[in-house]
């Protein structure tokens, strides 16, 4: 069981490797000047080559791809293009200039975002997925499978604005902008993070309902289930204690790509209701054009998606035991 774990590890670091690649070079090869949008197009010749030498913009690809790799190995993300000017004349460095600094309370936000959906859309698309199993064929079966089709197959904004109009306009029970901020309480920063929740809960539960269904289903003709069927045991004790437990393998690589999604696809939902989170920043540094920022939200949000990815393999790996002897 080791040898997989670190197996897989050494695999999402390889992965890792090859898409911090991707990002540098993609981010980079970006036409325009980042010198000039900095300074601004009043900016003299020398100014702009002086600012270009003081970021590492006149140097080769390959050696800033180097430098910035090595760098964020040893956790420095760089200084934000955003304050290079005051980092350049100044020969130091603000703390607060540091990209660290700015993604630090951004990525905090969004992982309190995605943890109070996931508490809302684990326990809710498990309990309709065991439910729509339990009365398959139904009208609940039916309704589900289309209320949760309805909301996913929508765009993310258009199912924020229509809860923004539904609990915030029509029935104003929760605040349409979730304008975050340090020093507040628990209970005040729950109630502005519940409806970009609700919304990002309505995106995410179909798949991992259906998940549950599907996999629940696909164990209820098998020998042990009739025999438990034939022994007078309720339905639904039938699915939570023997199907259920067999079936975790695929719901729970369903959950993690969904808690994945979670962390790197919240960047509509922070625009829409201005959540102060690392989306929102992530958009605002693309409009700036402050690279090391992007770099390092691509970075964040690459590396999530791998974590959570070889989570659920281990996982999946723990709960069927035949994975751990492959043939």
């Amino acid at each position: 069981m080791i040898r997989i774990v670190l197996q897989r590890l050494a695999l999402g670091l390889l992965t890792l490797l090859i898409v911090s690649a991707v990002i540098f070079g993609a981010v980079n090869l970006l036409p325009g000047d980042f010198a000039q949008a900095v300074l601004g197009q009043s900016a003299t010749p020398e100014a702009v080559a002086a600012i270009r030498t003081q970021l590492g913009l006149d140097q080769s690809l390959p050696v800033r791809y180097a430098g910035w790799l090595w760098d964020a190995a040893r956790g420095d993300l760089g200084v934000s293009f955003a304050q290079a000017n005051f980092a350049s004349f100044t020969g130091r460095v603000d703390p607060s200039a540091t990209v660290l600094a700015q993604i630090a309370p951004r990525f905090a936000n969004t992982m309190f975002l995605a943890g109070v959906t996931a508490a809302i859309a684990v326990p809710l698309a498990v309990g309709l997925g065991i439910l729509a199993a339990l009365w398959r064929d139904t009208a609940f079966d039916k309704g589900a499978n289309i209320a949760t089709l309805s909301s996913i197959s929508s765009p993310e904004f258009f199912v924020a604005y229509i809860l923004i109009l539904l609990l915030a306009v029509v029935n104003p029970v929760l605040p349409s902008l979730s304008n975050i901020f340090p020093g507040m309480s628990f209970g005040e920063r729950l109630e502005k993070t519940l409806l970009p929740a609700l919304t990002l809960t309505l995106v995410v539960t179909a798949h991992m309902m259906r998940m549950t269904r599907a996999a629940i289903l696909n164990l209820m003709a098998q020998p042990y289930i009739e025999m438990a069927r034939l022994k007078g045991m309720r339905p639904l004790h039938v699915i939570l204690r023997h199907a259920l437990p067999n079936a975790l393998a695929p719901i729970v690589n369903v959950i993690a790509l969904n808690l994945a999604y979670l962390v790197t696809g919240v960047v509509v939902v922070e625009v829409v209701f201005v959540y102060p989170g690392i989306g929102q920043l992530f958009v605002d540094s693309v409009k700036l054009r402050d690279i090391p920022v992007v770099q390092a939200c691509c970075l964040i949000f690459a590396a999530a998606y791998i974590l959570l990815n070889l989570t659920a393999d281990i996982l999946s790996i723990l709960s069927n035991p035949r994975l751990r002897h492959p043939k």
